[in-house]
């Protein structure tokens, strides 16, 4: 089962780990990050569901992820994150079937929301400055913005570079797909060069199945636990010492996966 809901022109049009010895195109995307690129193809973009909670622990995706129909609800094989989740839209549920009010009823379904799986998209750029493909991890609306970019310019791919940027912070954070108007003086001869070369080999789909972090089901109880979930709720337990320590409130990728990290306040809710 792929780890992915919708790859290539399907994720295109959807936005109107572990990659063993495999170097991963990741590339970190914060706030102040700027990268001359080319596009070699509007479709080079890849969604998912990602897990996690901002603070507490970095996204991932399940190792065997669920069964989504076509609006994205799980409809079978819910990962341990759904189960909580799941409860918890229940609980909201019990409480206003039992009469509770809106405002006592909000604070459970805003805290169901946490565990969700919220959509992610994954799209590719070529980095003119090293001459490789990179990738970068993007909400829904950052992948709207980059994608009417993208297709304002699609006939001219072959002869545009762009600057894509990321400023600001929380709620003001924005990010930004701007054509290099003039290349000749706003590039290097190297940068140039590398853009002279942007059509001879197309983005490798593959290497999109190294950019994420994958999680089994005992790492994402022990997330669960992270993020302040009774999981005995659900019929999970951990010995005590997979318990998190004090101060170790982040839950991070392994040193060598350079994957998608915390999902900001910015992109919250989508």
């Amino acid at each position: 089962m792929s780890m992915f809901a919708k790859v290539g022109a399907e994720a295109a049009d959807a936005g109107n780990n572990e990659g063993g010895a495999k170097e991963s195109p990741i590339t970190s995307f914060k706030s102040g990050s700027t990268y001359k690129v080319g596009v070699k193809s509007r479709n080079d973009v890849a969604m998912y569901y990602g897990y996690g909670m901002f603070g507490k622990v970095n996204t991932f995706v399940p190792e065997n992820p669920p069964v989504r129909n076509a609006k994205g609800y799980v409809q079978s094989n819910p990962s341990v994150w759904d189960k909580a989740s799941e409860l918890l839209y229940a609980d909201a549920k019990a409480a206003q079937d039992g009469g509770a009010s809106d405002a006592d009823v909000k604070p459970i379904k805003d805290e169901a929301y946490l565990f969700k799986g919220k959509p992610r998209y994954l799209r590719a750029f070529h980095d003119l400055t090293t001459g490789k493909d990179i990738v970068v991890d993007l909400s829904p609306n950052q992948e709207k913005i980059i994608k009417a970019v993208i297709e304002e310019n699609i006939d001219d791919l072959d002869v545009i570079a762009f600057k894509l940027a990321k400023k600001g912070s929380g709620q003001g954070a924005a990010v930004s797909l701007n054509a290099i108007v003039k290349m000749e003086r706003d590039l290097t001869d190297e940068e140039r060069a590398n853009f002279a070369k942007l059509g001879e080999t197309p983005f490798d789909m593959a290497s999109f199945e190294t950019c994420l972090y994958v999680a089994d089901d005992e790492e994402q109880t022990k997330n669960l636990v992270i993020a302040g979930f009774d999981i005995g709720r659900i019929g999970l337990s951990i010995g005590a010492a997979a318990q998190p320590a004090a101060g170790a409130a982040v839950q991070s990728p392994p040193a060598d996966t350079d994957g998608p990290v915390d999902i900001t306040d910015e992109e919250l809710p989508f």
